[in-house]
């Protein structure tokens, strides 16, 4: 069903929750799993290699990128050009106003692109 499965991180708590179901959707589907995160390529790829190396060690076949841009044009450019066929993603950003909004980017996400998108909501502790 799915073969490649895209998880958008910024490294915020919410997305951290999010892994654990991308990873086991990849981990179902024996799909690819692409951790992908928009921000600056030279101090910002902790997040997507932390997440890739969770991945890695449950076993799944991982792509990585670290691009620039407006977030979720980034993931819907992504989307098109990978062919992904499911976003998985945390409901919630990890700043300001974000965190009590539906995410702005995950709401956005939704509007763009045309695949599913599994929104997976931040529980509190």
């Amino acid at each position: 069903m799915y073969e490649v499965i895209l998880f958008p991180t910024d490294g915020s708590d919410g997305a951290t929750a999010a892994l654990d179901h991308a990873i086991d959707q990849a981990s179902k589907y024996g799909a690819t799993l692409d951790v992908l995160h928009v921000g600056d390529p030279e101090s910002d790829g902790d997040a997507v290699e932390a997440a890739a190396e969770r991945a890695r060690d449950a076993g799944l076949q991982v792509n990585t990128a670290v691009v620039q841009g407006t977030p979720h044009e980034v993931i819907a450019d992504y989307v098109t050009d990978r062919g992904v066929d499911v976003v998985v993603m945390g409901s919630h950003g990890r700043r300001g106003l974000d965190r009590y909004l539906l995410g702005s980017v995950t709401e956005r996400v939704l509007r763009t692109v045309d695949v599913p998108v599994l929104v997976v909501p931040m529980v509190d502790e």
